[in-house]
């Protein structure tokens, strides 16, 4: 039976499509974008997070390691990540769960079950399954093994992605996907690749292709201030979006906060945390106004 890394199943979501749904955050994304809120979903592989305020220095953690790989200091716990296995011992024996794992091997039938749980809340609210992450796209083939079993239970299915894979895989995915949640970030694409290590030639041929066969398409732009709110950069995207075949998109704003701080710390990563600017509610609003003035619907929010 195959497995795949999930970091996270979320209940009673309301920002991640229509309705209450469940969203099941995949472990891996293509992409490194400096504003992520989710920065444990970034690496494929499972990851051991700390957080030093949680910490009792209780040593428990040292002693039941076997490769040796912690060290009690005056710092709180230190980890070789050469010798760490991340068997996940020392979050299982921590009291105060300072130490945690990011990302566990789970089954379809593992995750439809937990998803079948709470088909009475989709029934009456028109809700479902998102597939998040990360990004599900990079785990396709057990992605679509998902979406065809939520399918076969009548089970609404939207997968969010930044639609940064091959052309192919994203077509065969949109044989079992009710909704789209496509992530716009920039259309320059060199500054694309700056905050994103990547380019945005095959996301926008990506949606472009998408549009064309009729999918159900929400975008969403992730909105950083500084960095993609411009006037420019928003009539490039709505002109974009206009341009797009079938029906009319809707735009979901998603402004950046810089709650997910403490995430890079508890990674180890407080570097790699940028410096970023929140956009002002006076920008959300000008943007919105753009998009309608445009003849796109827009709101903040998912």
């Amino acid at each position: 039976m195959s497995k795949n890394l999930i970091f996270d199943i979320k209940r009673y979501a309301i920002n991640d499509g229509p309705g209450i749904r469940v969203v099941v955050f995949f472990k891996g994304c293509n992409l490194h974008c400096a504003w992520c809120h989710n920065p444990e979903s970034i690496s494929s592989g499972i990851e051991k997070m700390y957080s030093f305020k949680k910490c009792i220095q209780c040593g428990g953690c040292v002693s039941i390691c076997k490769e040796n790989a912690i060290t009690l200091t005056a710092e709180g716990i230190f980890t070789d990540t050469e010798r760490c296995s991340a068997c996940g011992k020392c979050a299982d024996i921590c009291p105060t769960k300072a130490t945690e794992m990011s990302g566990k091997e789970m089954s379809v039938d593992e995750i439809t079950t937990l998803i079948e749980k709470e088909k009475a809340f989709f029934d009456q609210s028109g809700g479902g399954v998102t597939f998040s992450g990360g990004e599900p796209l990079v785990h396709a083939g057990f992605l679509i093994e998902l979406l065809e079993a939520c399918g076969k239970r009548g089970i609404h299915r939207a997968v969010d992605t930044a639609g940064n894979i091959n052309t192919k895989t994203l077509l065969e995915v949109a044989k079992n996907t009710d909704l789209f949640l496509y992530d716009l970030k920039l259309m320059d694409s060199a500054l694309h690749k700056k905050w994103t290590g990547s380019g945005n030639e095959l996301i926008l041929q990506n949606l472009s292709i998408l549009s064309s066969i009729g999918a159900t398409i929400i975008i969403r732009i992730p909105l950083i201030g500084g960095i993609n709110d411009s006037v420019e950069n928003i009539e490039q995207t709505a002109n974009f979006i206009l341009n797009l075949a079938g029906d009319k998109k809707e735009v979901h704003l998603l402004p950046y906060h810089t709650i997910a701080q403490h995430k890079y710390l508890k990674l180890g990563k407080a570097d790699d945390f940028e410096n970023l600017q929140e956009p002002d509610s006076e920008t959300i609003r000008r943007v919105i106004e753009q998009f309608e003035s445009a003849g796109i619907k827009a709101d903040a929010g998912g």
